[in-house]
């Protein structure tokens, strides 16, 4: 005889394409394999630390294959505030085991990145039975090639590119197109790549705006009177990699400051060029996802069923070369996913003559 199963559901963090898709994975593999309950916890971490949730019915699950955001709502809940009791003399972690506890769950399931994959892990050993999914535009949590969200950034991010590619071209101009990421190059590696950048910046590899200015010579005396540089919202120079990380942040925590901003005013002041800086912000979290998201979403979904018919706890969902597979939460958790200097794709686009603003 199987028994019911009661199964908890949160999206945490920042929103992305692909978690409605991953929640109806979820939540139609569960229906089609086992008797179970699926209660939809709102706005992440704090729906579980102030238990306000719903008990779901099958209909919701419809029709939210192609819709962006997040069905049950999200927020950020940092993980360095989730241990400390704040003015509001909450025990936040003792408040989301008695929610977990009096809903009589017997399993959670947390759609998010690194931050929310902190806490399932704390969660997890304190006891509780989570299973994460992994979803970020930034492409940086541990043990997955890829997290559900992130080709469809690509696809926004490469567009937005394309389309200053024209603009570029017809007015001779250096256009710095700022792109997310704050610690992670990979969603602007990736479309600097495809939207044919000439210079990609990432947080990773502090560039030498002398070596970017190099660059938009070269392609002027070659009678190319345009160039594309793609720049991560993190990426530093040399100069701001050696400042102390509070003092870097005390810096771009200014409203004024962004990474394109001050690469397009550098290059004006060094060459006398007309640089302008795009910066597209949340268009590349917004909207319906890709068909390469829907498809990652629903695998991710589906596995979690799977490990939940299975009670296998404890772990984060990921993709591994064509497979599926799970990594305990706890060699993944908090371990950010950063580009290294000699990745393959680092070394491609240096193959075709894209500068990274070093050497």
């Amino acid at each position: 005889m199987s028994m019911k199963r009661r199964i908890g559901i949160l999206t945490s963090g920042g929103d992305c394409p692909g978690l409605n898709a991953a929640i109806r994975g979820v939540a139609r593999a569960s229906y089609e394999m086992f008797d179970c309950e699926i209660i939809g916890i709102h706005d992440g971490y704090r729906g579980l630390i102030e238990g306000d949730y719903s008990l779901m019915n099958r209909s919701q699950f419809s029709g939210i294959l192609t819709l962006g955001g997040t069905i049950l709502g999200t927020s950020r809940t940092p993980f360095r505030d989730m241990q400390v009791i704040g003015e509001d003399k909450v025990d936040k972690v003792g408040a989301m085991k008695k929610t977990y506890r009096d809903l009589k769950l017997d399993c959670l399931v947390t759609l998010g990145g690194n931050g929310t994959h902190k806490t399932a892990n704390l969660l997890s050993e304190e006891g509780l039975n989570v299973i994460g999914l992994p979803k970020t535009i930034d492409n940086d949590i541990y043990g997955t090639d890829f997290t559900f969200g992130f080709h469809t950034a690509i696809d926004i991010a490469t567009e937005v590119i394309d389309r200053i590619h024209t603009t570029a071209a017809s007015h001779g101009r250096v256009m710095c197109i700022e792109i997310m990421g704050n610690k992670a190059g990979w969603l602007t590696l990736y479309s600097g790549v495809a939207g044919g950048a000439d210079v990609i910046l990432i947080p990773e590899i502090p560039y030498k705006i002398e070596k970017v200015a190099d660059i938009v010579e070269a392609r002027a005396r070659n009678n190319k009177g345009f160039t594309i540089i793609a720049v991560a919202e993190g990426a530093m120079s040399k100069e701001d990699a050696k400042m102390k990380k509070k003092d870097r942040e005390t810096r771009r925590a200014s409203e004024h400051y962004s990474a394109s901003g001050e690469v397009a005013r550098q290059l004006r002041e060094m060459l006398g060029v007309e640089a302008r800086s795009v910066v597209p912000g949340h268009i590349q979290r917004g909207g319906t996802p890709s068909a390469y998201d829907r498809v990652l979403s629903s695998q991710f979904g589906v596995h979690a069923a799977e490990l939940i018919r299975d009670e296998i706890y404890g772990v984060s969902v990921a993709l591994r070369g064509n497979s599926i597979v799970h990594n305990p939460l706890k060699e993944i958790a908090g371990i950010p996913k950063l580009v290294p200097e000699d990745h393959q794709m680092v070394t491609i686009a240096k193959h075709m003559g894209i500068s990274f603003g070093i050497g």
